[in-house]
């Protein structure tokens, strides 16, 4: 059924597979005339279109440069005036991406905008004032205001200083936050203005008081001394005076602790209050580790700095001020009226390590660090002020990770008022956390997992929240109409792995399903509320552009990116399987290729696959993030191997439950869904119990590590791909939330941590190792080696790519690697 070539592994043919694919789609050129394409991707194209020819598959082939798939569309967003949509489409060979403007009535791609009105269209992160007649948005720097009236676009900066933050007040004027500072500038008379400025430094003073005898005796003694000191004064209190009386001056600095730094800043729409929130100056990263690069342009080794360890990470504390800017003064917050501030939410970890080494714990009733909410997934804001400028809310968070404030502050007393505290015993989600103000009234809509499922939720200030959504699905990506009729979400209602846009109305707490496309759909909502741009997915169709009405009309496809190459391959679409679990009452849902010559009674060997992140889905019906995978997964179907690919606990989709079912053991339920996973091949589709093997990268290569030191009979033969190996040297964001911190809860570290089991290795191991991996590092491999030796250990090789971070680039290292994958497979398998 197969060769090997100079080329590579030939495959046989692929017209069993299940899934036929159009090719009547415009799809762009694969090598196009316009854009001086790379001997090495012509190399590719020319090995991908002879594959296809002749209707074989190579690893070559699947590991190429994407390019031959198609560009797909990113990062799309809605013309302003909701009949043009805007999208981002990378050059053929180049890491550039252009700009295309696509009329929702014409047919084509559209039209390439140019760089000369690149500023004019590129708006993606633009705002509306409140009368929603001038929109405003930054360009490289610089402040650019539109009239959709008339559509006259107006520059108002040009000095390239990064602003941000920006925000229309209710009287017209637009700020802005540059530095420590927030500007103002009208747009039509172009007055540009300091609101308000902060500086980290002692505030000064007219004179400086004596700092001992001496001087004290000097000043006292020496007339001229004293005289010249009272002239400081005079002038001071002069400028003082001058500041605070004469309204043509920018308004004077507010001072803070020296060596702070600021974290956010927000405005009130009125102008009248800035909420600040400063921190002691250092990086949430703390860049204080380094990282050898072996290959660089001047031949020489240079060290990079990378984020520190969990096991090096110190508390973070924020201190959150109101200011206001009219009477010029500033009030801290007190984190004290916050539920639970001072609890010891970790009293029975810290006994039970107490114990196990023979002390004893007393609980600890000091108040908790407690910070803003931020993450990188959440790009909403964690301040949101209400359009009235009045009511501000914050999200707020502990620094252990087990709660979760949205609080508002009064404004009056300079108090936070609690709204809804969300406690979890292992960690809260860092998704589901948006959250905002309605436009008619001053209540608060806001995303919880309390039921164990994200779900959205509507509070007034002064009453109960009421639950507006309610199952055991995802509520997520959340728009409120401009009438508060309707809130749009992003959900998976009808499939743990379908997520179609709903809309539902606040009052009744109807839900009606919009899009019914069965894969994997995101939207945005039009500027006039009357239409979906929609970006959709398939198991074996990438991402493209869809246009749908909100009166739930049937989806209209607006790009057509997929190369014809791609479409001529009858892709294998895995079959999704909820596979029954003997540890919980949910089924563990899967991907499941499967040969379609299969034999009855004819024993299969077989892959399991791994995904990474740990929290990530990939057992949905879209389009993965991992194509590659899915392609690889394709070929090794054509071997007669099944493939199987499984949303273990602490995979996304799925509720809170099977999120934190990891908390303090990491790679014990995800082993057990494993050989649950095994198990089921073996029952169902006659799979060889002595034929498995298993792969995956980071969460996945740490998973390969588990099953192979702790369950040896579950797996003949594994890979681990840029893995973890012990969790105490991997970041703290991600690794406090589920083990806690080293120095609290060491119990959980070496519970988790395969470098403790490596003793348990008696099956062919592969470790493929990238060098400049900033996320995982390379030390990870270069400790789990050492161990391995040391143990006396013979059947493991590893492989290191020196040029390479966390995710490979280059195809000439996707290509080894994988060779390297299927060589173990064949060989143990």
């Amino acid at each position: 059924m197969f060769k090997l070539t100079k080329n590579g592994l030939i495959l046989a043919s692929v017209t069993s597979f299940l899934f036929g694919c159009s090719a009547t789609q415009t799809a762009a050129p694969l090598v196009g005339n316009s854009v001086a394409a790379s001997p090495k991707l012509i190399k590719a194209a020319q090995t991908v279109t002879s594959s296809i020819q002749t209707k074989l598959l190579t690893l070559e082939m699947i590991m190429a440069d994407p390019d031959w798939m198609g560009r797909q569309p990113t990062s799309a967003y809605w013309g302003d005036d909701s009949q043009s949509v805007y999208y981002q489409q990378k050059q053929l060979a180049s890491p550039v991406f252009d700009l295309w403007e696509k009329p929702i009535n014409q047919t084509g791609k559209g039209n390439k905008v140019e760089l000369t009105q690149l500023h004019l269209h590129d708006y993606n992160s633009r705002i509306l004032n409140q009368t929603k007649d001038l929109t405003a948005w930054v360009f490289e720097g610089n402040i650019f205001v539109k009239s959709l009236s008339d559509n006259k676009v107006k520059q108002l900066t040009k000095d390239n200083k990064q602003p941000n933050n920006l925000v229309f007040l209710n009287d017209g004027r637009l700020s802005f936050q540059s530095g420590d500072a927030i500007y103002a500038i009208h747009p039509d008379h172009g007055l540009y203005e300091q609101l308000v400025s902060w500086q980290f430094a002692d505030e000064p003073t007219a004179v400086e008081e004596p700092e001992d005898y001496i001087a004290e005796q000097q000043q006292q003694l020496i007339e001229v001394v004293a005289l010249k000191r009272q002239q400081k004064r005079l002038r001071f209190e002069k400028k003082q005076q001058l500041a605070q009386q004469n309204k043509t001056l920018a308004p004077a600095d507010f001072y803070f602790p020296e060596d702070n730094e600021t974290v956010a800043a927000s405005l009130s729409s009125n102008g009248k209050w800035l909420v600040l929130v400063e921190q002691t100056e250092s990086s949430w990263r703390d860049d204080s580790d380094i990282m050898p690069n072996y290959i660089n342009d001047d031949g020489r080794i240079t060290t990079d700095n990378v984020r520190r360890r969990v096991a090096d990470a110190k508390p973070v504390k924020h201190n959150i001020w109101l200011l206001n800017i009219d009477t010029r003064s500033k009030r801290k917050l007190s984190y004290n009226s916050l539920p639970g501030y001072n609890e010891d939410v970790l009293e029975a970890v810290k006994r039970e390590n107490a114990q196990a080494k023979g002390g004893t714990y007393t609980a600890n009733r000091l108040p908790r660090d407690i910070s803003l909410m931020q993450d990188w997934y959440w790009s909403q804001g964690a301040i949101q002020w209400h359009n009235n400028g009045e009511n501000v809310a914050i999200m707020l968070e502990a620094w252990d990770n087990k709660d979760r404030w949205l609080a508002t502050v009064d404004t009056a007393s300079a108090t936070l008022v609690n709204q809804h505290r969300l406690h979890d015993d292992a960690w809260v989600n860092y998704k589901f956390n948006s959250f905002g103000w309605l436009n008619r009234s001053t209540d608060l809509y806001y995303l919880s997992e309390e039921t164990g499922y994200s779900q959205l939720y509507i509070k007034p200030l002064n009453g109960q929240a009421r639950a507006v959504t309610s199952g055991n699905f995802e509520v997520d990506s959340l728009t409120l109409t401009s009438d508060d009729q309707f809130m749009y979400f992003k959900g998976n209602k009808k499939h743990p792995g379908i997520y179609e846009i709903y809309r539902v109305a606040l009052a009744e707490n109807t839900l009606q399903q919009i899009t019914n496309l069965n894969g994997m759909t995101d939207y945005q909502l039009s500027p006039d509320e009357q239409a979906l741009l929609l970006t959709h997915s398939s198991l074996v169709r990438p991402p493209e552009l869809y246009l749908q009405s909100v009166e739930n009309q049937d989806a209209v496809q607006l790009t057509h990116t997929i190369s014809q190459v791609f479409l001529d391959i009858n892709w294998l679409a895995p079959d999704i399987v909820p596979i029954k679990s003997t540890h919980t009452k949910h089924p563990i849902y899967s991907r499941v290729y499967t040969p379609r010559d299969m034999q009855p009674g004819q024993k299969s060997k077989a892959v399991v696959f791994n995904h990474g992140a740990g929290y990530l889905q990939n057992s949905h019906l879209g389009w993965s993030g991992y194509f590659r995978e899915f392609m690889f997964h394709n070929l090794l179907v054509q071997q007669g191997y099944v493939v199987l690919d499984m949303d273990y606990r602490a995979s996304a989709g799925y509720g809170r439950d099977w999120r934190t079912a990891i908390y303090r053991q990491m790679g014990t339920p995800e082993i057990q869904d494993l050989e649950d996973g095994v198990d089921w091949l073996v029952e169902n589709l006659e799979v060889d119990a002595n034929r498995v093997g298993t792969y995956g990268g980071s969460y996945g290569g740490f998973l390969t590590f588990m099953a192979l030191f702790n369950s040896p009979d579950l797996f003949q033969a594994g890979a681990a791909l840029r893995p973890v190996s012990d969790w105490a040297h991997y970041n703290h964001g991600y690794t406090s939330n589920i083990l806690n911190m080293p120095d609290v809860d060491p119990i959980a570290y070496e519970r988790s941590s395969p470098i403790y089991f490596a003793e348990g290795l008696e099956k062919p191991l592969l470790i493929n190792a990238p060098m400049i991996d900033s996320n995982v590092f390379f030390v990870d491999v270069v400790r789990l080696v050492q161990r391995l030796i040391e143990l006396e250990k013979q059947d493991f090789e590893t492989a290191i790519y020196p040029v390479e971070s966390h995710g490979f680039v280059q195809p000439s290292s996707w290509l080894d690697e994988y060779r390297r994958i299927y060589k173990l497979f064949e060989t143990n398998l």
